[in-house]
């Protein structure tokens, strides 16, 4: 197993049950993953994940771009609940990314920490970022990025909270040697844990509901 396959064996086995407004879940708190260039390689080899509107997504955050129909344009349907407009998500956090990448570039300090914040206390949100903090630290010429997410779906959400980390860490002009991702709470939708056993169990293809 990958270490992020590893991550849901341990919800599934170990995960206390909760119930939320979008469902049951099957949660750990304060889990870590620590992940190597072959580490991220392996997952994004091994999960479905929607590389292009990924990267399209990405792009429209760091324009800032807040009109859900932006995103439909390039066919990224799962901000459809949230209405018109994205209200103090993503995209009002990370339109701040492209300086910061630039700053990093530019001095490529190794005593500083360059640190994204995403979200703020009490803002009037339809969809709070799950994503907290990105920082980007350099150690011997290499990029170390460390992530923050208070909230995570696991089959959904992570994967593609890890795509983005990866193509941020590519904007630097060093050689990445790690992205650790920090997880305040990690769970599997009880709707998708049958699915999650076909997938640890190697069935190819195996897609998850989305939970709003």
């Amino acid at each position: 197993m990958n270490k992020y396959h590893q991550l849901l064996n341990r919800i599934i086995v170990s995960g206390k049950e909760q119930e939320n407004k979008k469902g049951g879940i099957r949660y750990l708190l304060n889990e870590r993953l620590c992940l190597a260039p072959g580490d991220l390689l392996e997952i994004f080899e091994d999960h479905c994940i929607a590389r292009k509107k990924l990267r399209q997504e990405l792009r429209l955050f760091m324009q800032g771009e807040r009109n859900v129909e932006r995103y439909r344009e390039v066919g990224i349907s799962w901000w459809d609940y949230c209405g018109t407009t994205l209200i103090n998500s993503y995209p009002t956090y990370l339109e701040k990314l492209p300086p910061l990448i630039e700053r990093v570039n530019r001095e490529k300090r190794n005593s500083k920490n360059y640190v994204l914040f995403l979200g703020s206390t009490d803002a009037e949100s339809n969809q709070a970022p799950c994503l907290s903090l990105v920082q980007f630290q350099i150690d011997s010429g290499e990029l170390v990025l460390s992530a923050y997410q208070r909230s995570s779906d696991a089959n959904l959400g992570l994967p593609a909270d890890l795509y983005h980390l990866y193509l941020m860490a590519r904007q630097i002009d060093l050689p990445l040697k790690s992205i650790t991702l920090n997880l305040g709470n990690v769970h599997i939708y009880k709707n998708n844990i049958d699915k999650t056993h076909r997938l640890l169990a190697g069935e190819e293809g195996v897609r998850f509901d989305l939970n709003v």
